[in-house]
Parts: C-alpha cells; structure tokens; sequence
C-alpha cells in the first residue's frame, strides 16, 4: 500500500495531527512491532498483551504512525497517532477502502474445515498463469489476517485469493462482507470447532456465511459430495458449481492413484488430460477440483491448469514429506487436525509401499467438545494393525483411542503418552524407528508435534 496519513485519517475518521504537507506516506501496516518495517501504521491490538503498551517499540522501529484507542488517550508517543475507536476495526475499514478504491481486484474467497489453505495454494498458483496473484500468506485468515492481507496487495494485483477461518457465528459473515468477493469456495465441512457449534449442522451453517458478501454476478463453489452444502445451497441466488468424487457434480475426478509424493487423476469434463498434483490424498484431488472451477471462472486453459497444479507451492507444515536422521521416511502434517482429516490421511498412508513399518504418531485434535472421547475413538477405523502395526499417542483427548485400539492391537504396539510427556514419547520413537520405516505425524497446533518432527530430523534425544 501507499497512502498518506491524511487520507488514512478521512477513511477511519480521525484528524491528522499534521498538515497535509507534513504528512508521511504509510506503506504497510503492523500489530506486531518486532516484524515492522520503518513506513509501517502501527496498529495495536489487545491480545495477550494491549497493544498500546509497544507503541515505544513501534517508534523505534521505523513506524510512520500510530492508531490509539480514543479509551487510551492520550499517550505521549514519538511518532503521529490517529485516534480511533477501536484499532482493528479501524484497520478493517482501512482496508476495505483500499480493496475497493485503490486496487479493486477480483476477489476469491476460500473456507472450509479443512483444506482451505491448500485450496487457497492451488487456486492462487492457477490463477498466477494468467494473472498477478495475491494470497493470503500461511493462514492469515482471521478478522486480523483478512484486512493485513489486502493491506499487503500491490496496487497493480488482478486477482487477491483470500483465505477465511472462522470459530464462531457471524465471523464468517463479517469477513465476507469486509471482502465483497466475485467467488466463494467451501472445500469441505467437518468437525473442526465442534465444541463451540455442537453439530455438524451449525459448522455448515456457519461456513454458508461466507456467502452473504458474495457480488451479485458472483459464483459459489462447493463440495457436492457433502449434503449439507448441496441443502443450504439452494437458498443461494448466485451461480452455483460444485466438484467432488460423485458424478452429479459438475467436476469429478476418476482413475486417483496416490502416491507418497503426488496423486494423479482424471476429470470428467477434459478425458484427454491427466492431472498430478505434488501432495498426497484423495482429499487434496478434491481441493484441485475446487481450484479447477475457480481457473475456469477466470478463463484460464485447462493445460494451463494442469500445468499449474503440478507443481504449486504449498503452504509449509501440511503433508510434507522429510527424512529423519534414522534414514525413516517421515509425512509431517503437524499443523491442524481434525477426525475427518486424520482419517484420511491415515488411510493414505496404509497404502504406500514400505520395506519396513508404519509408525502413525497422533495426538489430540482440539476444540471436539463433548464429542470428543467419541469423535478420538473413531479414528481407529483407519488403523489397521496389518497396515500401520505401530501406534504412538499424545495428549488427553487421545486416551479414548488408545482404550479403542487396545481391542484390535497387541498391548505392545501402542504407545499412550499423556500431555506432558512429550520428550518420554521423543525417546522412546527414536529409540524404536529404523531407516526402513514410514513414520507419520499428525496433530492439532497445540499438541505441537513439530517438535517430535525436529527431533526425528535432528537425532537429538534428552
């Protein structure tokens, strides 16, 4: 971005402190002073910390400005403040204004349980061949994310493919409202947050909100193979295509063959072309359909597509292949989980070839409520011993698993680590993997299984 101050001031409706001449050009904007880059608006948040209390930080920094709460005020600071109501909505209408008046792009918007920020990778790489592309950077997809990434756009982007999460009602709604977008995409609806929506239903209630800021002349694109979109859809008015595995979607893959580095398929609209995408799993094939209709709407050739999706960039942490220091082959997907997830990749990773064992290493997924015990022990229907004979587990929530499993494995193939135990469950996986094994790891964030990876990769042990 690049704007004065003094138009930063009319759009969030504060006076500048300075004459226009006086006024600096702000050319991106911060909430965290340590990653600010002299020109930046400071913006102060309240998370664990007010932000207000690193305004000292922001000036020495290079921050050109400041937004302060007008509950804050005064604040004696170095550099120019803006007093506003509160700082993220201030920054939300910033960045709406921007969007809008200054880069006016198309804007496509992806959300979904799970998914999302592979969708978002795929889309943005097939759009790219046609297009200058903005994405949402690793998962900036919340009310903070949203508005920082439109923030970041060159003046000179076509086509900002945006990313939105959401773990409440009205979130959604607030967000797509804040984008305006020309395309929506739900890639999937899950159990993720279910402790706060309780069913399945209100998750696809709440992910249908993304909808209510779509542009009359906009496209909704959905899962079709999840009945739950394909009822709520028939209350949008806005065109609609849907992609899946079943044949009444209007794009459907055929012939999936994965493979630990990329999967292949088919399509059902363009017979004559294969597609490979460098990531693994039947639910990424989806993911690409869902990438596929959104390069259609923008008039991108299907070779260009294909082209695109062999080999785009995906976000770091989300099923990366590595080698550890035993020489094992290890699938890090470390970032997020949830049951539907963790099945799939499990089932995956059962069918890779092998000349030694499978190692599954799963911890909690967070936010099941009280489903939980229930939704953690129904994953023992993608853990087959004869498959995956070796299971380490960690956290609480996992516990209900380990008391499943412990019906259909030998006692000694199950390893149940509590949270807390974390470098217990490092030693003895060291102690255990051998070059000829496949090892997976997959877990919710707070688990923080990246570090059980590292210490895989390093050879470190306590």
């Amino acid at each position: 971005m690049k704007m004065k101050l003094s138009e930063v001031a009319r759009v969030v409706g504060s006076d500048c402190p300075l004459a226009e001449a006086d006024c600096p050009t702000i050319t991106g904007v911060a909430f965290d002073s340590r990653q600010l880059h002299p020109g930046d608006l400071f913006v102060p948040l309240q998370g664990e910390r007010d932000g207000h209390e690193f305004l000292a930080a922001a000036a020495e920094h290079g921050a050109a400005a400041t937004f302060i709460a007008a509950a804050k005020a005064p604040i004696a600071t170095a550099i120019p403040q803006l007093v506003v109501d509160d700082p993220l909505q201030a920054l939300q209408k910033l960045a709406q204004y921007y969007l809008m008046m200054k880069v006016n792009p198309k804007v496509v918007a992806i959300t979904g349980s799970n998914g999302k920020t592979t969708t978002k990778d795929m889309a943005a790489a097939v759009l790219a061949t046609q297009y200058h592309v903005v994405k949402t950077p690793e998962n900036f997809n919340n009310e903070i994310g949203v508005p920082f990434t439109i923030l970041s756009m060159d003046t000179n982007t076509e086509v900002l493919v945006v990313e939105m999460g959401m773990d409440r009602p009205g979130q959604l709604t607030a967000l797509s409202h804040l984008a305006e977008p020309d395309v929506v995409v739900i890639t999937m609806i899950g159990e993720a947050h279910i402790e706060f929506f309780k069913t399945r239903d209100k998750i696809a209630d709440a992910k249908m909100e993304i909808v209510s800021g779509l542009k009359e002349d906009g496209l909704f694109v959905y899962n079709g193979d999840e009945p739950l979109l394909r009822q709520r859809a028939t209350a949008v008015t806005q065109d609609q295509k849907t992609f899946g595995l079943d044949p009444e979607n209007n794009l459907y893959a055929r012939h999936i063959q994965a493979f630990e580095d990329h999967t292949e398929f088919d399509l059902s609209r363009w017979p004559d072309l294969h597609f490979s995408i460098p990531v693994m799993g039947e639910y990424n094939v989806t993911n690409a359909l869902a990438a596929i209709l959104v390069g259609r709407r923008f008039h991108v050739k299907p070779e260009a597509i294909q082209h695109a999706l062999a080999d785009f960039q995906i976000t770091a942490n989300r099923t990366q292949w590595l080698t550890g220091d035993a020489g094992e082959a290890i699938l890090s997907d470390v970032y997020n989980a949830n049951p539907t997830a963790m099945k799939a990749v499990l089932h995956d990773f059962a069918e890779f070839p092998c000349s030694g064992r499978r190692i599954a290493v799963l911890g909690d997924m967070l936010e099941l409520g009280a489903a939980s015990a229930e939704l953690h022990a129904s994953v023992a229907t993608a853990l087959d011993p004869t498959r995956i004979p070796e299971v380490y587990l960690y956290g609480d929530e996992i516990s209900s698993l380990a008391d499943t499993l412990a019906a259909k494995y030998p006692a000694a193939a199950v390893h149940y680590f509590p949270k807390g135990q974390q470098q217990a469950l490092i030693n003895a996986l060291q102690a255990d993997v051998s070059y000829q094994d496949m090892v997976v790891l997959k877990a919710s964030h707070g688990l923080h299984l990246e570090n059980v990876l590292q210490a895989l990769l390093d050879g470190d042990s306590d």
